[in-house]
């Protein structure tokens, strides 16, 4: 008899998930509460553990064919002159990848094609009283998790961090991947498939913050003094192309990250600050591993603590490390030690 997985939540943790222990016999079924898969959303960073993780589900080459690369990274300052420069050819040599950059909507597509119809139940949200029942629960269901509050209770949520978020994309095609600070604020630029450059920002703001003349105005009025490259994205922009959200981080973080027979992924386990690109290869790298640890063990209970002992460590040091960069962004005084500890950082910053 099969063995039976529910899975809360149709992100890139959850469907990552399903793909390979379905691919291995299991029984699975997705529930998603929203009624479609989202469309919104701009550029991931594919780092090279994360495309590992994409040849393990047999999708790398599908993965590659849909992501573009970058000839050129660094951060930068306003006017445009360098902090420090990221090195893209040394990821390269050591990982035999280069880092790549997909749309959100385009992996998830990937992914849900990699699933027959009938285990995808969109409109479909599944209570705490529900969680019992499954042989494993698999709690992907994000930043907000129903699943974690569940099993963790409401001490472990999603906290506003002091700034707000805006991202999109231009019609303008880029090969560069550029992070320029200034004032505590930030502005970053990445290609983006179908000829595109993905671009997001940050800065200090009450959580409940809006502009009255529109998010562009907003955008314009606060980076529109910044360097060359980041006035081109802004004068392509219109109130439908960008989108706007408070930066929220999950703390403290979880003791652990499974409970009886319910188990956390991506988000839900480890939402981190977006500032060193890791979130959402950190769901493929969990959907895979807690697949391959519930795949190669007898005992659930065993497999989701090889997975808490595989994950929860590394995972958590990259959310504080995110959290430090985040932090060094918003410095506004005393920025000169700040640039040389970022130039450490990214000396010593490992390939993944």
């Amino acid at each position: 008899m099969s063995r039976h997985a529910t899975i809360i939540g149709a992100g890139v943790a959850g469907l990552t998930a399903a793909i390979h222990l379905r691919a291995h016999g299991w029984r699975v079924a997705v529930h998603e509460r929203e009624p479609n898969l989202s469309v919104n959303g701009t550029a991931l960073t594919l780092w090279p553990a994360a495309m590992a993780a994409l040849d393990t589900l047999g999708l790398g080459e599908r993965a590659r064919a849909l992501g573009v690369t970058a000839v050129r990274g660094e951060y930068l300052r306003a006017d445009g002159s360098r902090i420090a420069p990221v090195d893209l050819a040394a990821i390269e040599r050591k990982t035999g990848e280069p880092l790549r950059f997909v749309s959100r909507p385009a992996l998830l597509g990937l992914l849900t094609e990699a699933l027959p119809s009938d285990v995808l139940h969109l409109g479909s949200a599944v209570s705490a009283r529900d969680l019992p029942a499954a042989e494993v629960l698999i709690g992907a269901d994000g930043l907000r998790s129903t699943v974690r509050s569940t099993l963790f209770g409401a001490r472990f949520r999603a906290r506003y961090t002091g700034s707000t978020v805006w991202r999109g994309s231009a019609d303008r095609a880029t090969t560069a991947m550029t992070e320029t600070w200034s004032e505590g604020c930030l502005f970053g630029t990445t290609p983006q498939d179908g000829g595109r450059t993905n671009w997001y920002a940050s800065a200090p703001a009450l959580e409940t913050d809006r502009c009255p003349d529109g998010e562009p105005a907003a955008l314009r009025a606060r980076f529109g003094g910044w360097h060359d490259g980041i006035r081109a994205v802004l004068d392509e922009l219109d109130e439908g192309s960008v989108l706007r959200h408070g930066l929220y981080t999950l703390a403290p973080p979880l003791p652990s990250y499974v409970r009886g027979n319910a188990v956390l992924l991506g988000d839900a386990a480890h939402a981190m600050s977006p500032t060193l690109g890791r979130g959402g290869c950190e769901a493929l790298i969990d959907g895979v591993t807690l697949a391959g640890e519930l795949l190669g063990r007898a005992r659930i209970a065993d497999a989701l603590a090889a997975y808490d002992a595989r994950r929860r460590g590394p995972t958590q040091r990259l959310a504080r490390a995110a959290g430090l960069v985040a932090r060094m962004a918003e410095v506004r005084r005393h920025t000169a030690p700040r640039d040389t500890a970022l130039k450490l950082a990214m000396r010593l910053s490992p390939a993944g």
